[in-house]
């Protein structure tokens, strides 16, 4: 009774809060997990909807997230691999509150709707392996799905026209956010946070792709997988140049910016979260 208790007081505050709605901290307290993110300095109001956006390959489930009045440049934001889910929903709805029109896609919408991923952040990974490999071996899927993507946001409203486009990606989706720069001129800015194979030499690698266009970068590096890669900060810098901003964040653990992650480090994530809107405020002008 008193955990009980306990919960539906955190539930309220959170509620009165803004930062979650009661059918997402089910989700979560059902996972086991938390979700507290710091507060957006003055934010502004926003609307929340859940809708459908048509491919060439079917209909993706997706979460979308604009302030109340005007418009606001768009930003598309690719998950991990646990997919579309609360923790998501809510970093998005917080980049709204900061003044963007987003939208956080479900990267498998192919073979599953949202969430994919039962546990959040909590889930098996052995068991999400075959949807993350039937989305990223075929990069075509991902260049037309961004493309797909990138027109839906430039058809709403809600979203400026004269302003340029920002996309970011965690984990799997660093490289997706890399490559959706080039699927599209509008696309202004493109941030990775522990991403994975962001680097190759093929032509259709993440950074060679990303050297092609006008596009602004973020490469946020967790220092376990600067470890493992150590090459990847030097070729990204070579490659990129003075478009990106490149940096190993000492400390931190693959997978440390969404809140329900296991690894999560606010202190980090909020360095992380500082320097992405940096780069917005810079190349989506």
């Amino acid at each position: 009774m008193c955990d009980q208790d306990h919960s539906e007081k955190e539930l309220l505050e959170l509620e009165s809060q803004g930062k979650i709605t009661r059918r997402q901290f089910g989700v979560l307290l059902g996972a086991g997990m938390a979700m507290m993110l710091p507060p957006v300095q003055n934010p502004v109001s926003v609307v929340e909807s859940e809708v459908t956006i048509k491919t060439p390959d079917g209909t993706c489930d997706a979460y979308f997230v604009h302030p109340t009045t005007g418009t606001a440049p768009g930003v598309l934001v690719w998950p991990d691999i646990f997919g579309l889910r609360p923790a998501f929903r809510q970093m998005g709805k917080r980049l709204a509150e900061s003044g963007y029109s987003v939208v956080v896609v479900n990267p498998f919408y192919r073979t599953q709707k949202a969430p994919t991923a039962a546990q959040g952040a909590a889930t098996a990974i052995a068991g999400l392996i075959p949807l993350m490999n039937g989305f990223i071996n075929p990069t075509t899927l991902q260049i037309s799905d961004a493309k797909a993507y990138v027109a839906w946001l430039d058809a709403q409203a809600s979203v400026a026209k004269n302003r340029k486009i920002g996309t970011q990606g965690y984990c799997m989706g660093g490289p997706v956010a890399f490559r959706t720069a080039s699927a599209s001129d509008r696309i202004g800015a493109a941030a990775s946070f522990h991403g994975s194979a962001l680097t190759g030499n093929a032509p259709d690698s993440p950074n060679v792709l990303a050297a092609k266009t006008k596009a602004q970068f973020l490469a946020a590096i967790a220092a376990n997988d600067d470890t493992s890669r150590p090459t990847e900060k030097t070729v990204l810098k070579e490659t990129l140049g003075a478009a990106a901003e490149v940096e190993v964040y000492a400390g931190a653990q693959h997978g440390w910016c969404p809140p329900d992650s296991g690894v999560y480090n606010e202190p980090l994530a909020e360095k992380a979260w500082t320097r992405l809107l940096a780069l917005y405020g810079k190349a989506l002008a």
